[in-house]
């Protein structure tokens, strides 16, 4: 694979920003972006901000429909590195971890996980019921990374923006990619907060 490449997918789950903020990060590090989101997300995108559809589309190198079930992203033999699903709905979760790939982006989750790459889902729900939960240990038993976007206040945000930031920065280092901007405790971080105590 001559370019990283990395599958977006953003499900209708509160956190919108997440997935914008994702492509955004992605883009910094120069990974070529496949952007597929489901129906529901749109609705989600509106309520929650201020951006268009053609605004997030426009932060992807490639955009995919969610019906087209036969795009590049549908196939194993496409090399990716793997995806993310930021935010990750339960209704997404579930047809994840039954295997049912009704539309492009549970159809490419499916395609990460038969060809053992790396996925993360950012699920997003609050509070959990046994199905959720059961779900989540099988999507972990199939090989994905369960995330949820829990702030990071260690790391000291001042704006929300610094806290989704820092959430999809951290799924992101779990493809394997580090972004420069994320600060890691017992690097960075820790000397920083010891500056702070000792003032």
């Amino acid at each position: 694979m001559s370019k990283r490449r990395i599958i977006v997918g953003i499900s209708g789950a509160t956190g919108f920003q997440y997935g914008v903020k994702a492509l955004q990060l992605l883009r910094e590090m120069d990974v070529e972006t496949h952007l597929v989101m489901s129906k529901a997300a749109g609705l989600t995108r509106q309520h929650e901000t201020a951006f268009n559809r053609q605004e997030v589309e426009s932060l992807a190198d490639v955009v995919y429909p969610t019906g087209a079930v036969g795009a590049a992203i549908a196939s194993g033999s496409f090399q990716t590195m793997g995806m993310i699903v930021a935010p990750c709905s339960m209704r997404t979760l579930g047809a994840i971890a039954s295997g049912i790939t009704d539309n492009l982006l549970t159809r490419a989750a499916d395609v990460v996980l038969k060809e053992r790459r790396r996925l993360v889902l950012m699920v997003r729900e609050t509070p959990l019921h046994l199905g959720h939960i059961r779900n989540m240990a099988t999507v972990t038993e199939y090989g994905a990374i369960v995330f949820p976007p829990v702030p990071s206040l260690y790391a000291g945000p001042q704006t929300i923006d610094e806290m989704i930031s820092h959430s999809a920065a951290r799924a992101i280092g779990l493809l394997g990619l580090d972004h420069p901007s994320l600060p890691r405790w017992g690097e960075t971080l820790a000397a920083t907060l010891a500056e702070g105590a000792q003032a």
